[in-house]
């Protein structure tokens, strides 16, 4: 698959060996409310191929859905929020660096659909996104303003509820769930 290539043998500190993977991956993104079957495109090879690393490594395992708002999106993918206290300020974290924008006009913010999160415009004007932290649309007319400014990557093709049971859930400051809500795994279904 792609730049996924590491010589076609998955490392001891793997999960599963990217370069087995199609061209459109699919994942099932377990959380502690439910299981999503993911799917990422191919039109976004740089985002794909980044996810793909990191969850091949388990990066994701134990991190929480740190900002939810009802009606717009469920984010997650901060790595501070792995062992964070309660009530801490979630959002900056990353694993290092960005990945360059893959603006793709058929590539819409619709519900289920998978993006990157980044830093605004005014410190981010080539719009990279963030290296590790995604959203996912809980509805799709909130969100319809991001298209063409945030990285379209992916959809949840089975578990459209488990989103709506998360974005409802009770949040406090900064938009953190009350009650923690942490993805425990992303695996390929292969």
């Amino acid at each position: 698959m792609g730049s996924c290539n590491n010589a076609g043998k998955k490392g001891k500190d793997q999960a599963f060996d990217p370069a087995s993977l199609p061209e459109e991956p699919v994942f099932e993104l377990k959380t502690t409310e439910g299981t999503m079957t993911i799917r990422l495109y191919s039109d976004t090879p740089l985002h794909r191929d980044n996810f793909v690393k990191l969850t091949s490594k388990r990066f994701y395992d134990n991190i929480l859905f740190h900002r939810v708002i009802e009606g717009f999106m469920i984010q997650c993918g901060d790595p501070q929020s792995r062992n964070a206290a309660p009530g801490q300020r979630l959002g900056s974290g990353s694993p290092g660096y960005t990945v360059p924008a893959e603006f793709v006009p058929e590539l819409v913010h619709k519900k289920g659909a998978i993006a990157a999160a980044r830093t605004g415009d005014s410190v981010n004007p080539e719009k990279a996104s963030s290296g590790s932290q995604f959203y996912i649309v809980h509805n799709e007319t909130a969100c319809r303003q991001l298209d063409g400014n945030y990285t379209v990557f992916g959809e949840v093709i089975e578990g459209l509820d488990i989103i709506d049971k998360i974005a409802t859930t009770e949040t406090g400051p900064a938009d953190r769930p009350v009650k923690d809500i942490r993805i425990i795994s992303i695996l390929p279904v292969l």
